[in-house]
């Protein structure tokens, strides 16, 4: 300030003060002197001169008056003013209290008198005005200093200031964990001399009394204005560690102030409620009518009887999603790489934050969910896949863990943070208190008893139930009996019915993993009463798991027995694991087998730790002294393979990729593939039963296991179709080696997370580094090969090298029975002789297997071509491949890569399949259109090209003919199921990519081959169609979307919900038949099979909009125009039509179809329908407007369609970036989410034309923005600043302030400021 205007004021000031002006005279000689001077008012340098001239020379009433009349006549600004007086007044109240009194007084007329700040010219001025006065910036540690946030800041800093300065006069400021004042620093720095010239009175008591209790009124009217209560919630969400010290020090003075107890307007409770999450709301009452509407219509009624198999799309509204996703997952044509634990973890957290449910709600809508998947295969048709074993794996052991992650998760949360941060390990599992999420899991499980249709074990599984319930009967008895009895115990020998159900399996499955006690088994109801004597039923030495831990020896009896049963303890597989590791050889080989046996298969309670023994052998230590690389595992290899053989099972291969382990299971058998596959086949092992084992056979073992842990198979059609490549295609060996290598890394969502723990600690012990493909010379060779192959055609082969011979070996080895002479050679068409090729064509040549696999797509493609020309019979080329797989099994790998590279080439000549040459399909084909045709036509799909119309014979493309009649050699057994496996999965591609009917004719041939795999084969066949047929796609779709809302006329869907959509999985009927298949089931097993996936967003929009039309109209558009809408007391409702019923059903058709956009194309194809397919859209002009114009409906389904579309956009983006940043994909989010929000921004700026109803614009923008700040917070912090800023002002045009605020208010500290002049200028 100008020294001569000070002078002037101090000079007109004293003045004034000696003849006891009048102040409004005072106020007009200031204001005219300040103008002659040229000093702008209101002026800051006469606030600063008044302030110091009172504190404390001239304490004086005339100079409070003077100061009070600078505020009436807008002289000074008055929340600078404020700031001054509260670091001069505040320490100095005690010896001021007159001048304190005064101070609240000010603060009473001016501190909510916002609106008036925030439209002053000098605004900003003044709040970096109050900015250096307080330090707010420094203090609560703010980097962005936009006025907005000032105001926030100073706001918060009155009302702790006042609460500090009650808590200091009332003795309990040295109870705060700070022990001092927080502004204590800045009260330091002014000048505080001269407080008191006179002595206390009486009065001076009774004013400091006052004081404190105006003070704490004060503080209560902060906390309770409209205005200052959401700008203090707006510090709470954005200074939340000041948040929680203000909180505290608030909930000492409510708890010890004896003043406030004196208070008539405020009570103890009042203020401490005041802070609660109830009472701290951002946007309560400031809704307009369409987000009320949105917010009652969008909350789904929640009803107990979602549990029933067949149930109405109110009740099963909220889990389709989850429902698909574990249907989805017991595909065998698919293993993953990624944790079914965490990926459902993810999606129970996505729908719970989206629907809104409560722990309680959750957990039973994860038990209802799994127990109808395992209720699906209760009658299951007989084939090469996944059965029973992997969904009562999922029920039983991945979703218990589930639950596992999901308590530790919240626990951990509630945990007291420790002086080094959010450090919360295992070793800390004894502080942990049980939450909520714990309550309502006993709560959800002790209601679960009441559902019966759900809880029926299959008969597979009866005994183990009824051995639960036993188990829970004797122990309420008092009984205590050793695992033993249950070995031998039958329910006909217990003297009470003791018949248990899934129930009691689910609650042993939580016991074993802590998440119950022994408790539950007194739940009403869990068992049918007690026992007082056990039923003399053991004999004295039953060979069992009980006997075995005993120290019964491993005889061969013991074995079956210990393969036949599960362990019941981790301790009872560490004894048979230490065995595996140092045991015999015959005991290590038992071992290894029981680990493969019913433990794995069916020990739900410790299947985590099967895995895992399983994982550690077979990547056994490396030998101390050991020079020789990995050949180290040569010493292993009867142990390996027995491993190899025991977990080949599809569904124990299911049960790796259901614990996330497919990627260390590659792993684990890539450096044994490299090793075994360099041994020369005359090393072999002699087992002690006689059997011998070469290393050709262990090596082909491991080889097909390894081959099925990815996609090795697919055909060149299936990389890269679109931008939105099929689902799977990524995996592939280096893929499974990055995966895996990411679990080594121990960073800070690891240690949260006890699924990835878990997974850090297997992949730590195989191999604490990194592993690459390149770690395998040979395997790589093989893989890139086998990619060239698939690339283009071979070439290469020269005549007369080592190479050319061992082909030339091969062939002869073959071919051996058939009589050449001087026949051309197969390898090169020539005249000449075949070459030296193997002096014993009976045996084979004596390579390592991978020098043979190198060959043999010369070798196939020799013989192929020998058949095409008529050198080769059929019959001939199929005995020959078939000897060549005997030969070296492994090899089917190589011939399955060659011919799905051939097939898809057309140029060789058809085969016609007439019976004389090649195999007829003649006895049955039509019979197998005929039901393809029917189980289409049965979910809705009609495709007359499926009829050929004419009698021409049969054909197959050659290779297809040549390896569909090498598959049909195979015997249909144990032995052979892993190989067929692998062949068949890559011949039903191949048949389904090659034009009509390839694939009937194949299933026609595999039907004569395995009549018991009938069902099975159509089923497959059957998939197949929608790989040639878009419009078959579409329909598949749209009976998903009407079998799910009830509006089919098929009897099985007219009840909508997962019941119709899902149905009964798959089943013969009493006459052989397969079962109408339910449509969900159906594109499941199918979309696999569609090339483009991509059109399929358009599709599911423009379907999704058009059930919203059905569901308004209630499938009904002849009647009547519906009156005009009209709210009731209990619903709104448009004519006959409720609009809270309707909106469930447009919210199940919006999960609905968010389910089945993320499952078909992940997270490539939630990318595209964000950024491209519902810009596009709304763009776009839609003629349906004037079809609801006719009927009068035009506000209800533009309303209800935008809404729809709202929930399904942010439900599809949850699904595939979660509602937090756990997940690796949220790292996508912020670039995807980012481009729709400016999209939305621009287009409610009028930069982009909308060609799409206003109404359903206007539903769809408030409806996304509202999910995403009500159910996705996080979503909100990611996006750009301005960009919230934009869509605010956009929601305000709309009439949305309500909304608009509660945007602002999620965005964050860059939004706060914008939020807060938000409350100021409207009033909300």
């Amino acid at each position: 300030m100008d020294i001569s205007i000070r002078k002037s004021m101090e000079e007109l000031t004293k003045e004034a003060q000696r003849k006891g002006s009048d102040p409004f005279v005072w106020a007009i000689q200031m204001y005219s002197s300040l103008s002659s001077s040229g000093e702008s008012l209101p002026s800051s340098e006469l606030a600063e001169f008044l302030v110091s001239y009172i504190c404390w020379d001239n304490n004086v009433p005339i100079i409070w008056k003077f100061l009070d009349m600078a505020l009436i006549h807008n002289m000074v600004p008055p929340m600078f003013l404020l700031a001054l007086l509260s670091v001069r007044v505040i320490p100095c109240r005690h010896v001021q209290p007159a001048a304190y009194r005064l101070y609240l007084e000010l603060i009473k007329m001016q501190a909510f008198q916002l609106k008036s700040l925030v439209e002053r010219p000098d605004y900003q001025k003044v709040m970096k005005s109050v900015d250096g006065v307080l330090r707010l910036s420094q203090i609560f540690g703010m980097s962005q200093r936009e006025s907005g946030n000032l105001v926030v800041e100073f706001i918060f800093s009155i009302v702790w200031q006042l609460l500090d300065a009650s808590l200091g006069d009332e003795g309990l400021l040295e109870f705060t964990p700070d022990k001092k004042c927080k502004w204590a620093m800045i009260y330091q720095e002014m000048e505080l001399d001269g407080h008191n010239n006179y002595g206390d009175t009486e009065h001076k008591e009774r004013l400091r009394n006052t004081n404190t209790l105006i003070a704490i009124e004060l503080i209560g009217r902060f906390l309770q204005d409209k205005i200052s209560s959401k700008i203090l919630c707006l510090a709470r969400k954005n200074l939340p560690a000041h948040w929680l010290s203000f909180v505290q020090r608030l909930q000492l003075l409510g708890a010890n102030s004896s003043a406030l107890k004196n208070s008539k307007t405020l009570s103890p409770k009042t203020l401490m409620d005041l802070t609660s999450d109830t009472c701290m709301v951002l946007s309560q009452e400031c809704k307009t009518t369409s987000q009320k509407k949105f917010s009652k219509v969008m909350g789904f009624e929640y009803l107990s009887s979602a549990a029933s198999l067949f149930h109405g799309t109110t009740h099963s509204a909220l889990w389709i999603p989850l429902d698909l996703v574990l249907e989805d997952t017991m595909d065998g044509y698919q293993v993953s790489a990624t944790s079914a634990v965490e990926e459902i973890s993810g999606l129970i957290k996505t729908l719970r934050a989206i629907n809104g449910t409560s722990w309680y709600n959750t957990f039973l809508g994860l038990w209802f969910a799994s127990l109808r998947l395992v209720q699906r295969e209760r009658d299951p048709i007989e084939g090469p896949m996944p059965h029973l074993d992997t969904r009562l794996c999922m029920l039983l052991c991945i979703i218990p863990l589930v639950v596992a992650n999901l308590v530790e998760e919240e626990e951990e949360e509630q945990m007291p943070v420790d002086e080094n941060g959010y450090d919360r390990t295992d070793h800390r599992k004894e502080e942990r208190v049980p939450g909520k999420c714990r309550h309502d899991l006993v709560s959800s499980l002790r209601v679960l008893g009441d559902y019966q249709s759900l809880l029926t074990p299959p008969q597979s599984v009866t005994s183990a139930a009824n051995q639960a319930a036993a188990k829970a009967m004797l122990f309420i008895s008092g009984v205590t009996v050793g695992s033993a009895y249950f070995d031998c115990l039958t329910m006909a020998e217990m003297p009470v019915d003791c018949s248990g159900n899934m129930r009691h399996l689910i609650v042993e499955a939580c016991i074993a993993r802590n998440l119950l006690d022994t408790s539950a088994y007194e739940w009403p109801g869990y068992v049918n009463g007690q026992i007082n004597q056990i039923p003399q039923c053991m004999p004295t030495q039953v060979p069992g798991w009980s006997s075995f831990m005993k120290g019964a020896p491993l005889t061969s009896v013991m074995v079956n027995a210990l393969v036949s049963s599960p362990a019941t303890s981790l301790a009872e597989l560490e004894k048979i694991f230490e065995i595996a590791i140092a045991g015999s050889e015959d005991e290590k080989i038992s071992a290894a087998t029981i680990l493969c046996g019913a433990s794995l298969i069916r020990g739900w309670n410790i299947q985590e730790h099967t895995v895992h023994f399983i994982l550690r052998l077979l990547s056994p230590p490396v030998p101390v002294d050991n020079s020789e690389g990995n050949n180290y595992l040569i010493n292993y290899a009867p142990i390996l393979n027995a491993l190899f053989i025991g977990i080949a099972p599809i569904d124990c291969v299911q049960v790796f990729s259901l614990h996330g382990l497919v990627p260390q299971l590659a792993c684990s058998l890539m450096p044994i593939c490299e090793v075994f596959g360099s041994c020369m086949p005359n090393i072999s092992w002699k087992l002690t039963s006689g059997e011998e084992i070469s290393a050709h056979a262990v090596f082909s073992n491991v080889f097909i296991l390894l081959l099925k842990l990815w996609k090795f198979n697919c055909p060149p059609l299936e990389h890269g179709i679109g931008d939105a490549p099929t689902v799977g295609s990524q995996l592939t060996p280096e893929y499974l080696l990055l995966v895996r290598n990411s679990h080594l890394l121990s960073d800070g969502n690891n240690r949260k997370n006890s699924n990835r723990r878990r997974l850090s600690e297997i992949a730590s012990l195989s191999s604490p580094n990194s592993v690459f493909v390149d770690s395998f010379p040979k395997l790589k060779v093989w893989y890139r090969q086998h990619q060239a192959c698939i690339a283009s055609t071979l070439s290469g082969l020269v005549h007369g090298t080592p190479f050319h011979q061992i082909v030339e070996g091969l062939l002869n080895m073959m071919f051996k029975k058939i009589n050449r002479g001087n026949q051309a050679s197969l390898a090169s068409g020539s005249s000449s002789s075949s070459g030296p090729g193997n002096d014993d064509a009976s045996t084979g040549p004596k390579l390592p297997a991978w020098d043979i696999l190198e060959a043999i797509p010369f070798v196939v493609d020799a013989a192929l071509t020998a058949c095409a020309h008529g050198r080769l019979s059929p019959r001939e080329l199929a005995t020959g491949l078939k000897d060549l797989a005997d030969f070296l099994p492994a090899s089917l790998a190589t011939i399955v890569s060659y011919f799905s590279a051939e097939v898809t080439r057309g140029v060789w000549k058809p085969a016609f399949m007439n019976g004389t040459d090649w195999p007829s399909p003649a006895a049955n084909l039509q019979n197998v259109e005929e039901q393809i045709k029917k189980i289409l036509a049965e979910t809705g799909v009609d495709v007359p090209s499926l009829t050929t119309g004419d009698s021409s014979p049969a054909t197959l493309p050659l290779p297809l003919a040549a390896f569909t009649s090498l598959t049909i050699t195979y015997k249909v057994d144990r032995s052979s199921e892993r190989f067929l496996h692998l062949a068949g999965q890559t011949l039903e591609g191949l048949a389904a990519g090659c034009p009509w009917p390839c694939m009937p004719i194949v299933a026609s041939l595999w039907t004569q081959k395995a009549r018991r795999w009938s069902d099975f084969l159509i089923f497959s066949a059957s998939r197949t169609v929608f790989l040639h047929n878009s419009d078959a796609v579409v329909q598949l779709v749209k009976s998903c979307f009407t079998a799910t809302l009830g509006m089919s006329s098929s009897s099985i869907s007219c009840s909508g919900g997962v019941g119709a959509l899902l149905g009964h999985g798959f089943k013969s009927n009493l006459s052989g038949r397969i079962c109408p298949v339910a449509p969900g089931i159906l594109y499941l097993r199918a979309y696999r099979s569609v090339r483009d996936i991509v059109f399929l967003t358009e599709e599911i929009v423009s379907i999704l909009m058009q059930s919203v039309r059905e569901i308004v109209c209630d499938g009904q558009p002849k009647q009547p125009p519906l009156k005009k809408f009209k709210p009731t007391k209990d619903s709104a409702k448009y004519g006959q039509v409720s609009l809270a019923s309707a909106m469930t059903k447009v919210k199940l058709a919006g999960a609905l179809g968010a389910s089945l956009v993320w499952i078909s194309g992940g997270l490539a194809l939630v990318q595209l329908l964000i950024n491209e397919t519902l810009p596009s859209w709304f763009i776009s002009n839609h003629r349906s407007d004037q079809e609801e114009k006719s009927n009068g409906m035009v506000g209800m389904v533009a309303m209800l369609g935008g809404y729809g579309l709202a929930y399904f956009a942010v439900l599809c983006g949850a699904f595939a970036w979660g509602v937090d940043s756990s997940s690796s994909a949220s790292k996508r989010r912020q670039k995807v989410l980012g481009t729709h929000m400016e999209f939305l921004a621009s287009a409610l700026d009028g930069k982009i034309s909308l060609g799409c109803d206003p109404a359903i614009w206007r539903a769809y923008v408030s409806g996304f923005v509202s999910l995403m700040v009500n159910c996705t917070p996080n979503w909100v912090l990611e996006v750009d600043v301005l960009v919230l800023k934009r869509l605010s002002k956009g929601l305000r045009r709309l009439n949305e302030e309500g909304l608009a605020l509660t945007l602002l208010g999620a965005g964050g500290v860059g939004t706060m400021g914008a939020a807060a002049e938000l409350i100021i200028d409207t009033g909300i």
